[in-house]
């Protein structure tokens, strides 16, 4: 009878905490989508925040994460205030806000601190392991990024928008394929990339390098495009979808409902596709699952004949639109290329920062 007690008490209390786990996730769904309907202010920053919060079961440390990141302000505005930039345009105090974002991220930088002691700002690096959060989903949150300075090109890219808005600039995300880096445009040179993963400033043709940037793709605007303030917050709809899923919580129409509310603010954002798209097959190896059934007899019933339908009819949809699956090693041999040969891609109009003292 004892045993019979604790085996509901244990039901009990799985069941109470994954309603907390679905809840933080619902919650971060509706703020979200408050922002992208105007209904409430779109803040990066506070999004990113949902988003992590959500992933890491509420226990993001919010306080702390305001403080590194207005440390990090502070830092930027005192090197805008020091530094020299070899720029000239109506647009150069804006210019110097990306600069000194930029020395923030790439560069060391030796400070005094209250104590009256020196210590070195150490520069946010690229983490080679584990980039797409296979092992470790914790490997894509700004948060981790801003304990350990190292990241990918997923949260270092968000923390370089963060800042740029916290500065009160814009900083636009752009897409190329398993990717993320910034674009932005100044009076003198035009559309200009900034890349975090080697602290340089490609030019397009890098970006093209790869092979696997189709021209239907840039088209269409699934990659190389400067990415509005909505299509932003679409991005983190699928990273909270892809948490979700990483937390081992399975309403799989969670993560369809995600994708489909980024996809009506960002209609070609195919990542937003081939999530839904796998979640779609994951519903349907589920419903074979419970009637006994293997994949041979998808045909055979109604509601997986219905769900196959769509996603081919879907994977036809990104085909189209330009996008080809870039193989991960191929992705990080790509990357390394910017840094082995960046006097071949570097944009050196751009790159003309001064150090401050």
């Amino acid at each position: 009878m004892k045993k019979v007690i604790l085996i509901f008490f244990i039901l009990l209390n799985f069941q109470v905490f994954s309603q907390d786990r679905d809840s933080l996730y619902q919650n971060a769904f509706t703020k979200l989508t408050e922002m992208l309907e105007g209904k409430r202010e779109i803040n990066f920053k506070k999004a990113v925040f949902t988003v992590e919060n959500a992933y890491l079961l509420g226990e993001l440390d919010t306080i702390r994460f305001n403080k590194q990141i207005n440390f990090l302000k502070n830092l930027a505005i005192r090197i805008n205030q020091q530094a020299k930039l070899d720029y000239q345009g109506s647009d150069k105090e804006t210019v110097s806000k990306y600069a000194s974002i930029f020395s923030v991220l790439k560069d060391s930088i030796p400070l005094i601190n209250q104590k009256n002691e020196l210590f070195v700002h150490t520069p946010f690096t690229y983490d080679f392991e584990d980039v797409f959060g296979h092992t470790h989903w914790n490997n894509m949150l700004v948060s981790k990024l801003l304990e350990t300075h190292n990241g990918n090109c997923h949260s270092l890219p968000y923390l370089y928008k963060i800042l740029a808005e916290e500065l009160g600039v814009t900083a636009h995300l752009a897409l190329s394929p398993n990717h993320i880096y910034i674009k932005h445009r100044s009076e003198k040179n035009g559309w200009y990339n900034t890349e975090l993963t080697s602290g340089i400033f490609p030019i397009d043709a890098w970006l093209m390098a790869s092979g696997y940037i189709h021209l239907d793709a840039i088209v269409n605007g699934v990659f190389m495009k400067a990415l509005t303030e909505k299509e932003s917050i679409a991005l983190c709809l699928v990273d909270l979808a892809q948490g979700y899923q990483k937390n081992e919580l399975y309403d799989i129409d969670f993560v369809i409902k995600c994708a489909d509310k980024a996809m009506e603010y960002f209609p070609n954002y195919v990542n937003a596709m081939i999530v839904k798209t796998e979640a779609k097959g994951k519903k349907i190896e589920d419903y074979l699952f419970t009637h006994n059934a293997d994949f041979t007899s998808v045909n055979k019933f109604p509601t997986t004949r219905k769900l196959l339908l769509e996603i081919q009819s879907e994977l036809t949809i990104i085909h189209e639109l330009g996008y080809r699956q870039m193989p991960e090693d191929m992705y990080l041999n790509w990357l390394t290329s910017l840094k082995e040969e960046k006097n071949k891609y570097a944009n050196k109009k751009i790159n003309t920062f001064t150090k401050p003292n």
